[in-house]
């Protein structure tokens, strides 16, 4: 059933306040199916988690809200896993549900907010793990046709907090399911420090995936505001990429800068770091403001709209462009 006139507060972990002219939720793809035939040529927009979206202005035109539920087990050998997850599922209820089954791959990738239909779209990462590392495939209903689709990983184009459904088949697509090969045996990756120090002050030496996932949770909790709390998308910036001689030049006035090798000639900077050696770390702003633990999240205080939060961070990428010569990219899509 379509409703009309409905707020998207509920549907947003920013917390703002726009409206939707027609809204309506599916559970499957047949669903969905007939909601896109009968809303032919009509604005669309397509809500997982609401996690990674900062809305601006009401939208005029029909908001589905995907509900597609399901975890099941296609395949499976006596070292590997082929699952399939309804793409309107909860991420983090995904990865525990994985880790009570013992498969090993993405306890690395918990807490994350959203859906799972959202995460081969945004190439969620966190502590050395990516969604291509573990990703199958996943199956679309192509919105002008209506005909399903199947995306394997080489078609998705992953990279950085990047897919093919953030550029070239931006909002052509409409994920339904998604498919992740996981591993049977306890291959834990730890490689990222703050990980290992955590397991050190939990007392644990030979971490198990639950005891990395356990990890992670106490890692985010205590950085990332709970957007139940504090209406936030998670991080709002990329890591940006730079040139190494352009690195050196930022070393001469902060020489402990930090950075990650990317190949030869380039290094990932924290945007955590700049913003919070910019001075941003802590900053309210009227209802909006940059997080006191994470420099990353932009947050809203209360009544801040969509505009508000926009121009804060319009406001702190010309600030990192003035004093580092670096353009931050907005991570979360604005509408």
């Amino acid at each position: 059933m379509i409703s009309e006139n409905v707020s998207l507060k509920p549907f947003n972990t920013f917390g703002i306040d726009v409206k939707a002219t027609r809204f309506a939720t599916f559970a499957s793809p047949e669903e969905l199916g007939q909601i896109l035939k009968d809303n032919k040529n009509k604005p669309l927009l397509i809500l997982g988690g609401g996690s990674n979206l900062l809305l601006t202005k009401d939208f005029d035109g029909l908001v589905l809200k995907n509900e597609i539920k399901g975890i099941e087990v296609i395949s499976e050998t006596a070292d590997e896993v082929l699952i399939r997850s309804g793409a309107g599922e909860v991420w983090h209820e995904f990865v525990l549900y994985c880790i009570s089954k013992n498969y090993c791959g993405i306890e690395n990738l918990s807490l994350i907010p959203g859906s799972v239909g959202a995460s081969p779209m945004q190439n969620i990462g966190a502590y050395g793990v990516e969604i291509k590392d573990v990703f199958d495939k996943l199956e679309a209903v192509e919105i002008a046709t209506g005909e399903i689709h199947t995306f394997d990983n080489e078609t998705c184009e992953f990279g950085y907090r990047e897919s093919i459904f953030k550029h070239a088949v931006k909002n052509q697509y409409v994920i339904t399911n998604v498919y992740f090969k996981l591993s049977k045996t306890q291959n834990t990756n730890t490689s990222y420090g703050a990980i290992n120090q955590q397991l050190e002050v939990m007392g644990i030496g030979n971490p198990t995936i639950k005891d990395v996932s356990d990890a992670v949770i106490a890692i985010r909790s205590s950085k990332l505001p709970n957007p139940k709390e504090i209406g936030n998308a998670g991080s709002f910036f990329k890591n940006p990429v730079i040139e190494h001689a352009h690195y050196q030049e930022i070393l001469k006035n902060y020489p402990n800068a930090p950075s990650y090798p990317v190949g030869e000639q380039h290094v990932k900077v924290p945007a955590g770091w700049l913003i919070e050696t910019a001075g941003w770390k802590g900053k309210v702003v009227g209802e909006t403001g940059v997080h006191k633990n994470q420099a990353l999240v932009l947050v809203n205080y209360g009544d801040a709209t969509g505009k508000e939060i926009y121009q804060l961070s319009t406001d702190i990428i010309e600030d990192i462009n003035q004093k580092f010569k670096i353009l931050l990219t907005r991570e979360v899509n604005i509408l």
